[in-house]
């Protein structure tokens, strides 16, 4: 499913630096200029290589870059993308519904009470989400109930 993602010579620069500093392996790096931050997907089980012991190397990358970072697990099938992906928000069901105009899209249930952490403040965390499942698996959307 990576394949055919274009990576820009700025986002090779990121994904080259957090390698270095953490000895995570990045798959991929988007640089969100609106929101100021970069997003990277690393292998999977790296995500804590990456983010470090109380989060001290992610917390030098930021400081270094002078940006905010998400990190998520790429992990090559879309549920169990977007399960890890919506962590710590306890997801109850995920199903992909094949539409009649050909797109897809999933439908994901969560625990009540984790709704808002789903969908994160002003909808920042399902943005990101609906943005790489999108790149990553062809999904047209997430809904969350």
């Amino acid at each position: 499913m990576l394949r055919n993602i274009k990576i820009t010579e700025n986002e090779l620069r990121y994904m080259s630096l957090l390698e270095r500093m953490t000895g995570a392996t990045v798959l991929d790096c988007v640089i969100d200029e609106e929101e100021g931050s970069i997003i990277f997907a690393v292998k999977r089980g790296e995500v804590g290589l990456a983010v470090g012991k109380k989060g001290e190397k992610i917390k030098r990358f930021k400081r270094l870059t002078n940006k905010k970072v998400d990190i998520y697990e790429y992990i090559d099938d879309p549920v169990k993308f977007i399960r890890s992906a919506l962590k710590p928000a306890r997801v109850k069901e995920i199903k992909l519904v094949d539409r009649v105009n050909g797109s897809r899209i999933a439908m994901v249930r969560v625990e009540e009470r984790d709704k808002g952490i789903a969908i994160g403040k002003n909808g920042r965390n399902i943005k990101k989400i609906r943005f790489l499942a999108k790149r990553y698996f062809g999904l047209e959307t997430i809904i969350i109930s």
